[in-house]
């Protein structure tokens, strides 16, 4: 199926590791040129190898997005090379495991950061790349959620974080004037994910028989997800043929979560 974006250009945020990077390489296979941003410089050069070879062009740019700055950074060196942005993929974020389980234990900053790095972020790279995006009358912005932005889990600040990233798709879609100029605004809401390096897979490799009997328990498919199966989805948003699409939270997780909706 020919996606409709060959020549495009994207930024993911966060697109050197995980998700991101999944969906960085995704872009890259329908003939979307991909830019990255990333604070870590490894990460972003691994990446960039990958793309090598994918016959599209592509930027990696190590940045803070906790930092109005680098953000702006990011995308003005985006625009002075390529003029314009397509797709946004609002990736960055974290903090599920951020704080204590106690919650008076934790400290108010970390809610306040976790909001930040998921919301503030995408806050900011949306608002710079809406222009561009009404200029030509295209484009797709999808965030990255969680399924805990859809239904109680998790720990509050995160839920909390994922919670409003949802509701700020949803209410930029809402807008005729942008949804008139081709725009679309969407989120995907994983559930856990198996992602090298991180949280999962260390309980998986200190707790197999704990993990093990979770999935059998918890998880209608008996597994976790994985980066590509998410990127999947993604690049299906950001494609023409999803034009009709606009405004909804898909969760990618399995039967995971409980809701019906």
């Amino acid at each position: 199926m020919d996606l409709g974006l060959k020549d495009k250009y994207a930024l993911v945020t966060g697109g050197s590791h995980g998700i991101g990077r999944a969906i960085t390489l995704a872009l890259a296979d329908e003939g979307c040129n991909v830019a990255i941003c990333s604070r870590s410089k490894e990460r972003i050069d691994t990446t960039l190898h990958l793309l090598k070879g994918k016959g599209v062009d592509y930027i990696g740019i190590q940045a803070d997005v906790m930092n109005k700055l680098d953000i702006e950074k990011v995308m003005n060196e985006i625009i002075e090379k390529w003029g314009t942005i397509h797709v946004l993929v609002n990736n960055v974020g974290g903090g599920g495991r951020w704080g204590s389980e106690i919650v008076e234990e934790t400290k108010e900053e970390v809610w306040t950061e976790v909001y930040d790095k998921n919301v503030t972020a995408a806050i900011r790279f949306t608002n710079i790349s809406i222009p561009f995006m009404c200029k030509q009358k295209w484009g797709r912005v999808v965030t990255i959620t969680s399924i805990f932005g859809r239904e109680g889990g998790g720990r509050p600040w995160f839920s909390m974080a994922k919670t409003a990233q949802t509701a700020m798709m949803k209410s930029l879609a809402l807008n005729h004037y942008l949804s008139k100029d081709n725009i679309t605004f969407n989120s995907v809401a994983p559930g856990a994910i198996m992602i090298p390096d991180t949280g999962w897979e260390k309980e998986a490799r200190e707790k197999p028989e704990e993990i093990n009997e979770l999935l059998k328990r918890e998880f209608p498919l008996e597994r976790f997800g994985t980066p590509e199966e998410v990127a999947n989805v993604v690049i299906f948003i950001c494609s023409e043929k999803a034009s009709l699409l606009n405004g909804v939270s898909i969760p990618v997780d399995g039967a995971q979560s409980k809701s019906i909706l």
